[in-house]
């Protein structure tokens, strides 16, 4: 590298093929320091047992177990098959089957089996008789913080004891393996049982209270050397230390990657098999162009409707972006972080490029295949400034590393220049691995690492090809094509391309911004029409409508939430608290005008300050089209206010304002308070008198009030009573 520099250096200005040459130099220089080291791994499948085992789940793990086998080739050391007793609701086993149980523990404990290693994978907490097919493999390894496994009779009547077929299932099962002992197992069934731990001349054995004088027959041991596991009445539960303590777990290991490594596997081996001995039921969904919020709602919608609806548990992501928004390239990273891998297996394509942020999108999948001369990372349309980077950080560490790639480092590397990644190898293994000096510290084996070539630039974000990529360890697969990545995964056919539905284009259509920002116009508008008579009438309903479509827009958009919903329903209330209730303040008048805009920009956009050129262009945006509506909004009430009430189709809605004589006139009158002279008179009803309302006498435009009784517009009135300012009438029909 340092040779070709200088010849550069010495022939003056550095010409392009030179500098190609130059440049292809030095990445077969650093492919070569950073080749990843997996010889002597052994092969091996995760199957994860959903929990609790009822329905037809022994059979689908049966199922899945075969085909695992079938497709694991011969090699010197057995391949492993590791069964995760866990579940994305949280259940822990209760509610097991016995018979689905303890047709799955038989099984696993077969000769049969025995062709592969079996492993029980206990990362939190194992009960019911789902305890009973764990106990059938040849391991048990559990997590290291929280696991549990026991109290396999919880779901047992807890007046009697189990019955004979309960407990001959547990002996059976328990003396097959020995993973634990008979006795161990049956304390975990029975809660009338006292378990025992015996610390003989030969060394510890479990007994039960009942079974104790026949020990002493065969051991020797005193009653000094007698502990108590499981007291009377209590089911035996274990935690995941206790279990390693006692020789039941052999491992106990923090996550997946740990069990991999435990286990000598790639970490490839323990992907989930949404599939579970059946078919793959694939789908191709787009991400195209750059990030925007209406992309991001796109492709949240069509996954979710396609797992949801149609049964899909493969979707193959086709990304090429240049990236764009980093809040909405996040939201969408923890969308697809929080897919249920048991599930759905999520698997992102990049063919072209996916640049910046879009790069976040494409590590957050299940999987990442990419094409030998695609784009990962670096510079894309938009850069996010470091205050942006810094909240997202956390973010990126818990959703990101999800089985592409073994640490959080490399993926942050592709957005955050100030993340330097380093080529580390494993002193006791010979394993490598890519990780930033702070993610080093934060390793329990942090001294076991030796560190080699940095692979970051330092001055600006990663940046690699597909290659590349896969040398990294952050694409699963590197492909020539499309049907490459099919023959990859084994799926046949075509593959349906997944596209939004009629009704997501009836949601995008409203969320348009022009048709948005027509519904907040005519909302707006209705309102003022409604504001000019009393009560509550078709101005008021169509306003409602406008306004109800409009945030319902936005919640589909994926640009509005709550907050927003309710900083527009209390910026109303204000304004007309302003309006009918204290006039004159102004303080409600303006707060709840500044709250109205808040809430209409906020709806509009995926963010709250501006921390890039795209979101202050997202930003501009809005308030000029706010400021539009605004001025149309302006210009629509002068029009409704001059010509309206003339119209015949309107005038039932508006009044006529009254002529400037006849306001200052009304003005000279209500001052003066001085309404006797009309007392007896007879005029129209200018509006519906409900009970308040307007009527003119004698050319005099007065308020009102009926007497009791409701008078519709355009009835003849006679002013029955006057009090000052207030003039009482009734209907003249009546009096006579």
């Amino acid at each position: 590298m340092a040779s070709i520099l200088g010849l550069l250096l010495l022939a003056g200005a550095p010409q392009p093929r030179a500098l190609a040459d130059a440049e292809k130099a030095a990445d077969a220089e650093r492919a070569v320091d950073v080749a990843p080291v997996r010889a002597g791994r052994r092969d091996g499948r995760l199957i994860r047992v959903p929990l609790p085992i009822t329905g037809a789940v022994d059979t689908q793990v049966i199922a899945a177990a075969n085909e695992a086998l079938r497709d694991m080739p011969d090699g010197p050391e057995r391949p492993v098959l590791i069964f995760e007793f866990s579940s994305s609701g949280g259940e822990t086993g209760e509610g097991s089957d016995f018979g689905r149980s303890l047709a799955l523990a038989r099984y696993l404990a077969d000769p049969d089996a025995s062709t592969a290693l079996t492993v029980a994978y206990v990362p939190e907490v194992l009960k019911g008789h789902a305890v009973l097919p764990a106990i059938a493999c040849e391991e048990i390894i559990m997590g290291r913080e929280g696991s549990q496994i026991g109290e396999a009779g919880i779901d047992e009547p807890p007046e009697q004891s189990p019955n004979a077929t309960l407990r001959s299932g547990y002996r059976e099962t328990a003396e097959r393996r020995r993973t634990i002992p008979p006795e161990v197992a049956l304390a975990m069934l029975d809660k009338n049982l006292e378990l025992l731990k015996v610390e003989t001349d030969l060394g510890p054995e479990f007994a039960l209270r009942s079974e104790l004088d026949e020990l002493r027959e065969r051991r020797t041991f005193g009653e000094s050397d007698i502990t108590v596991l499981s007291p009377p009445g209590e089911l035996l539960l274990l935690s995941g230390n206790e279990a390693r303590q006692n020789g039941f777990a052999k491992y106990l290991v923090a996550d997946r990657a740990k069990l991999a490594e435990e286990l000598n596997l790639p970490l490839s081996a323990l992907d989930d098999n949404p599939s579970l001995g059946g078919e793959w039921r694939p789908v191709r969904v787009l991400l195209e162009g750059p990030i925007t919020p209406r992309a991001v709602s796109d492709v949240r919608r069509t996954i979710a409707t396609q797992v949801r609806d149609r049964g899909v548990n493969f979707v193959c992501l086709e990304i090429d972006s240049p990236g764009g928004s980093l809040a909405d390239s996040m939201s969408l990273v923890d969308f697809l972080a929080n897919q249920d891998p048991a599930k759905v297996r999520i698997v992102a394509y990049v063919p072209v490029s996916a640049q910046a942020d879009a790069a976040l999108v494409a590590m957050a999948a299940d999987q990442l295949v990419v094409k030998h001369d695609a784009v990962l990372g670096g510079k894309g349309e938009l850069d996010a400034s470091p205050e942006e980077i810094e909240l997202v950080r956390e973010p990126l560490r818990d959703n990101v590393d999800r089985g592409v790639a073994q640490n959080w480092s490399l993926t942050a590397a592709l957005v955050d220049p100030s993340v330097r990644v380093y080529r580390y190898t494993n002193r006791r293994t010979g394993s490598v691995a890519y990780f930033s000096p702070e993610e080093l510290a934060e390793r329990d084996d942090a001294e076991e690492w030796n560190q080699g070539a940095e692979v970051t630039r330092g001055d600006q974000p990663l940046r690699v090809t597909g290659d590349r990529a896969g040398e990294l360890g952050m694409a699963r697969h590197v492909v020539e094509d499309f049907a490459d990545l099919k023959r990859q995964y084994n799926l046949e056919g075509e593959i349906a391309l997944a596209e939004p539905s009629w009704a997501d284009h009836r949601i995008d259509a409203l969320a348009a911004p022009a048709v948005a920002w027509m519904l907040l116009l005519i909302g707006g508008a209705a309102l003022y029409a409604e504001l000019q008579v009393p009560g509550i009438g078709i101005g008021a309903f169509v306003a409602g409508i406008c306004f109800l479509l409009f945030f319902w827009s936005r919640f589909l958009d994926g640009t509005a939430n709550w907050l927003e919903v309710l900083l527009f329903a209390a910026g109303i209330c204000c304004v007309l608290l302003e309006l009918f209730v204290l006039p004159g303040t102004g303080i409600f008048g303006l707060g709840g005008g500044l709250l109205v805009i808040v809430s209409l920009v906020l709806a509009s956009q995926t963010f709250v300050i501006p921390h890039n050129a795209y979101e202050m262009r997202e930003l501009r945006n809005s308030l000029l089209s706010l400021l539009a509506v605004g001025v149309c909004l302006g210009v629509a009430a002068m029009i409704m206010r001059r010509y309206l009430p003339h119209s015949p189709l309107f005038s039932m809605m508006m009044l006529e304002p009254p002529s400037h004589a006849e306001l200052e006139d009304l003005s000279q009158r209500e001052s003066m308070a001085n309404f006797a002279h009309l007392l007896g008179m007879h005029g129209i009803a200018m509006t519906q008198l409900t009970p308040s309302g307007k009527a003119r006498f004698a050319g005099e435009l007065v308020d009102v009030i009926a007497d009791s009784e409701v008078i519709d517009r355009g009835a003849e009135v006679v002013v029955s009573e006057v009090h000052g300012t207030r003039v009482v009438v009734r209907s003249a029909a009546g009096r006579a």
